[in-house]
């Protein structure tokens, strides 16, 4: 029996294996992951995660991971949680430092030590309908990016890139998406529908 072989934490053994079944059947390759909001009080609420599909089943697997929302005394909330804004920058770093080092570890390079720091310049102007002319979400985000590795620099910035080409957040707001934002029709608050 061949010995696992990891890199970086990733068994790269099952990488390429996993790599090997989407190539031959690519509809395990295709996943749906889902999220759900409850208001609390004011700008306060929680997300939960739990289930997802992919690779051909359902997975239900885990328990239920909240996620409280909130915003900041001086957006008019009481600090319970990180703002929506400050999410988006939390998925951003860790997609892109899963990328990094599942790649890092496809082509043999050992990362000792990785870290990451995002900032994001946002106008509330734009979310408060004061001007047509500022934009609603973030202007602009810069991910600074410290790998701890025994290659070059250009080798670093070339890792770099990789996370960002392969990374799926990175990829979903670097490049516009279709987001459908719809009246759940036959469901009311506190009460769910036979269907649901």
């Amino acid at each position: 029996m061949e010995k696992e072989k990891r890199i970086n934490g990733i068994d790269v053994s099952k990488l390429t294996e996993t790599i090997e079944a989407i190539r031959k059947n690519p509809e395990i390759a295709k996943f749906k992951f889902r999220a759900t909001n409850r208001c609390l009080e004011g700008t306060h609420n929680r997300a939960t995660v739990k289930d997802f599909y992919g690779a051909l089943q359902e997975d239900i697997s885990r328990k239920p991971i909240d996620f409280e929302i909130d915003e900041p005394p001086v957006l008019l909330g009481r600090n319970a949680g990180p703002n929506p804004v400050e999410y988006v920058l939390v998925g951003l770093s860790g997609c892109l430092t899963t990328s990094l080092i599942a790649h890092a570890a496809a082509r043999g390079i050992e990362i000792k030590g990785l870290s990451t720091r995002l900032e994001g310049d946002l106008d509330l102007r734009g979310f408060l309908g004061i001007s047509e002319d500022v934009t609603v979400g973030y202007e602009r985000i810069r991910v600074y990016f410290t790998i701890d590795a025994d290659i070059p620099d250009e080798k670093k910035r070339e890792l770099i890139r990789m996370a960002a080409k392969y990374s799926p957040v990175y990829n979903t707001i670097a490049n516009p998406v279709a987001v459908e934002v719809l009246l759940d029709e036959g469901r009311t608050e506190g009460k769910k529908s036979a269907t649901a």
